[in-house]
């Protein structure tokens, strides 16, 4: 995890950077606005740690910035501004966290740890409703599917089979598994030939010469193949 430190207090971001990178994080350290937004527009960070008083300019205007430009960034204010209207602005421009100085810094770390820990768990739901590769593209919200810009027409089973497929990519799904997952719109049981023809009816739809998706192990299931962009 890469976090980035706005801080101009040349001291302190040195004790933040190496307390953060004693426990584990790699941090990118920047003493004002300018800095920061190179390092911002060059590299990804998972995290921005931001002071609000800094020497060319505001952390709550650049906090608008970060955020206009990378909305799923998580922000942590680090500041000594603490009056009520200041820690409200911070959360209305949607920061994770406000910590007001002096503070400690084992419950700044573990601020940091719940931070990165809420977003890594929000982008794990948001891309369990979808995948794509950049040729396939499948919204499990939206039952959407495109392949090479084209739409498709998924039927609700075969939707049940590509989500089973692509939550466990890389394993074997057995055919008993993937049987007990599809029923049919009237709540009927599919059989092992239904689960056959389906297979072969979903996998001429989304594969072609250059894109296999789908592979069997004889004998035992199906493995998804695919790697999500």
């Amino acid at each position: 995890m890469k976090i980035l430190v706005i801080e101009d207090d040349l001291a302190l971001n040195a004790g933040l950077c190496f307390e953060l990178d004693s426990s584990g994080y790699l941090t990118v350290a920047a003493y004002n606005c300018q800095k920061a937004r190179k390092f911002l527009e060059c590299d990804r960070f998972d995290l921005v740690i931001l002071d609000v008083n800094l020497p060319d300019g505001n952390g709550f205007d650049l906090c608008r910035e970060v955020k206009a430009l990378y909305p799923k960034l998580p922000v942590i204010f680090l500041t000594a501004n603490d009056l009520e209207q200041d820690v409200l602005e911070g959360f209305d421009l949607g920061a994770e966290d406000y910590v007001t100085k002096p503070f400690n810094m084992k419950i700044l770390l573990r601020r940091v740890e719940v931070a990165l820990r809420r977003v890594g768990a929000s982008q794990t739901e948001a891309s369990a409703k979808r995948w794509s590769d950049g040729y396939l593209a499948l919204d499990f919200t939206a039952l959407t599917a495109q392949r090479g810009g084209e739409t498709l027409s998924i039927t609700p089973n075969e939707y049940k089979l590509l989500r089973s497929l692509t939550e466990n990519a890389g394993n074997i799904l057995t055919r008993q598994i993937l049987l007990e997952r599809l029923w049919d719109s009237g709540g009927n049981f599919i059989d092992d030939h239904t689960l056959t023809v389906t297979m072969n009816r979903l996998r001429a739809k989304i594969e072609d010469d250059s894109h296999v998706y789908i592979q069997t192990v004889r004998g035992m299931g199906y493995i998804w193949k695919g790697t999500q962009q």
